[in-house]
């Protein structure tokens, strides 16, 4: 999996985010990879429910790596 660009979001509280990673969504182009690093416990359910809900996908589940969620999203 080649990752296109990495979103750090630790220390970022809910919505930040799913905001900070749907802009950052916006700007990739089409077959893209995203990585996403956070934090926020809520951000385990909230990223992958509005990203697909605004027409991305998940390349894989999410990651927990100690208290670090990691998403893989593409365009």
């Amino acid at each position: 999996m080649s990752i296109d660009y990495t979103l750090d979001v630790r220390g970022e509280s809910c919505p930040y985010p799913v905001i900070y990673t749907l802009e950052t969504l916006r700007d990739m182009h089409k077959g893209q990879l995203l990585q996403v690093i956070a934090d926020c416990p809520a951000s385990f359910r909230n990223v992958p429910e509005e990203v697909v809900k605004h027409g991305y996908t998940l390349a894989q589940d999410p990651v927990r790596n100690g208290r670090e969620l990691i998403f893989y999203i593409t365009v």
